[in-house]
């Protein structure tokens, strides 16, 4: 009995390498799941987030089949091409662009995403490509770029422009805090540049073209543009300092190692969508049905809403960029508003009327614009320090808790040391409305938004501080004292006199910045200039000089230096860099080249 025991043993061992293929084979979409994809990917996620994407609801669009007749597929005869066919279309599309396409089984597994498994989701991707690839095209034209580079946007939104990332990367480019702030995207409590799809997609040419004169490889490019410089460059010096990204691919993170191949796959699918049998959504409206208009002065889209009788979805998707739906323009400070062309006639023909009209909700230009005036911020980042919680930094800089988890997209109330999280600024940047607009609405104390905490009732009794234009003041002046007067902050004198906030809270040795009225406030004169507080140098080795109206430093190039970590370097952007040096896009920075930097 026992010898016939170990035989079976010995039987079922033998057989055990035999049968567990057959098992695998019978279920194939395990073997996609568990070997190339988890349900978190990145690039599911992005997919994923355009299933609620109100665009598409027709209740909102009753004329939306108006634009293309779209071929009709059935869903219930999906295509299925052997990997001769993928090869051939793949080489094809390679022979007739400057990027690296090629084909592999990790192409094929992002083509079975797109083409098979997501294909619905893919469908609205195409829809969309209506309204933004025009955009991407002119674009990465006017940058001498291939214009391939706009199915980058794919893989990292799926052209969702209100995507927004775990990681905190925002916009169809997802750009996180840092890298937009750099390329000029700017954040405030108001408005975000990362979604603005012109500014954006801008912003990404310049990125990419000074990611591509670093490694004159596009697929290093965009692995770059995935992970930063930093990780590929590691990747690279693992490899032996191979330049190519297929012999980097196993150093590379994870998410970055998928990238590329996600990235061909999008382009295929998207190219070969016809031949896949793959109908796109209509969203209701194109690109060359949308014009923009300037506004001056502040206007909520619920005035515009009302007033031109636009749908407000409308209005939220074409301007993502407005947070709060509000647009805090001044006349030193206007704002582009994207409308269908239809509506551009009633605009202007309106613009006047539309500034002072009030909404249902009893919201007049003049409380608007107070309210703006006095919430108005910028952002910055800081470094969570140990023992701090989202309460504790909130109240550090006069934020509520709700305001600060909302612009990172956090949780829960507790935050690990050493985190970077996004936070307000203290100073007002925004001018007091001068319109010429009378309106005789009386504010009442009406409900708004719970993270401002006010009504219009109390911001219209609140002084507006004038409008001031400070002279230059000599450094050899005595220091001047300021009296508080009622309903100014350090915010606001900060503004008065070109300065920060924390420069005044030096100068006055204060501890918080509570003030009291009638209070005297020491500003220290020889910091004070027309164009407010110089910036320190940032390296002893740079040199100022003065050309006209525009004051410079001069750097040294070293080697391994680019546009990217210059810009970074002196809190540029880096078309200033490229406008002060009179550069090109496609120009070189060699060891030892001296370039402006301006101040």
């Amino acid at each position: 009995m026992l010898l016939k025991k170990i035989q079976f043993a010995l039987l079922f061992l033998l057989m055990f390498p035999f049968c567990l293929p057959a098992q695998e084979s019978l279920r194939p979409d395990t073997i996609i799941k568990n070997r190339h994809f988890i349900e978190d990917d990145q690039v599911v996620v992005m997919l994923d987030s355009l299933a609620n994407l109100r665009i598409f609801e027709e209740t909102h669009f009753p004329n939306a089949n108006q634009y293309q007749n779209w071929s009709t597929f059935s869903d219930n005869d999906i295509p299925s091409f052997p990997d001769s066919v993928y090869r051939e279309r793949i080489a094809r599309m390679n022979d007739q662009s400057p990027f690296e396409f090629v084909y592999n089984g990790e192409v094929k597994n992002f083509i079975d995403l797109y083409g098979v498994r997501k294909r619905k989701l893919t469908a609205r991707i195409l829809g969309l490509t209506q309204i933004y690839f025009p955009l991407f095209e002119e674009q990465l034209d006017k940058f001498n770029m291939p214009l391939e580079l706009k199915y980058l946007a794919v893989i990292e939104s799926a052209l969702n422009p209100v995507a927004n990332s775990p990681a905190g990367a925002k916009g169809l480019w997802q750009f996180m805090y840092g890298t937009g702030k750099v390329y000029g995207l700017k954040v405030s409590t108001y408005v975000d540049d990362r979604f603005d799809p012109y500014k954006s997609t801008i912003a990404a040419c310049e990125h990419l073209t000074d990611l591509h004169n670093i490694y004159g490889s596009w697929s290093l490019a965009l692995a770059a543009y995935n992970s930063g410089a930093g990780n590929v460059n590691k990747a690279i010096r693992r490899a032996g300092g191979i330049k190519n990204f297929w012999a980097i691919k196993k150093y590379l993170p994870k998410e970055t190692a998928s990238y590329v191949p996600a990235f061909i796959a999008a382009s295929y699918v998207i190219m070969y969508a016809k031949e896949h049998k793959i109908n796109p959504v209509d969203p209701g409206i194109l690109y060359y049905e949308v014009d923009t208009v300037t506004v001056h002065h502040p206007l909520s889209f619920d005035q515009i809403s009302e007033m031109l009788n636009i749908p407000m979805e409308e209005i939220m998707f074409l301007n993502p960029s407005f947070k709060r739906k509000v647009i805090p323009a001044t006349n030193e400070t206007p704002y582009k508003l994207r409308l269908r062309k239809k509506y551009i006639g009633n605009y202007i023909n309106n613009e006047v009327a539309l500034y002072a009209y009030r909404t249902k909700e009893g919201m007049a230009s003049d409380a608007m614009a107070q309210l703006v005036y006095s919430t108005y911020r910028e952002s910055e980042l800081y470094t969570v320090r140990s023992g701090e919680t989202v309460s504790s930094v909130a109240k550090k800089f006069h934020m509520t808790p709700a305001e600060l988890k909302s612009l990172n997209g956090l949780k829960k109330n507790s935050i690990k040391p050493n985190k970077k999280i996004l936070v307000y600024t203290n100073t007002s940047k925004a001018k007091p409305l001068e319109t010429g607009v009378t309106s005789t609405y009386i504010p009442q104390a009406v409900p708004r938004d719970t993270a401002l905490k006010t009504t219009a009732a109390s911001l219209a009794s609140e002084p507006v501080a004038p409008k001031q234009s400070a002279p230059p003041v000599k450094s050899d002046e005595t220091p001047k004292i300021h009296v508080v007067k009622s309903g100014e902050n350090l915010g606001i004198i900060a503004t008065k006199y070109h300065c920060t906030t924390a420069e005044l809270m030096k100068w006055n040795n204060l501890s918080n910045q509570k003030i009291l009225v009638g209070q005297k406030i020491k500003v220290v004169p020889n910091v004070i200039t027309s164009k407010g507080s110089a910036k320190p140098e940032a390296t002893s080795k740079t040199k100022t000089t003065q050309a006209g109206s525009q004051r410079y430093s001069y750097y040294t190039i070293l080697s391994g230096d680019n546009l990217w970590d210059i810009a970074g370097k002196f809190d540029v952007t880096v078309s200033q860099l490229k406008s002060a040096n009179a550069m090109k896009n496609n120009s070189r920075l060699t060891p030892g080249q001296k370039i402006k930097i301006p101040k």
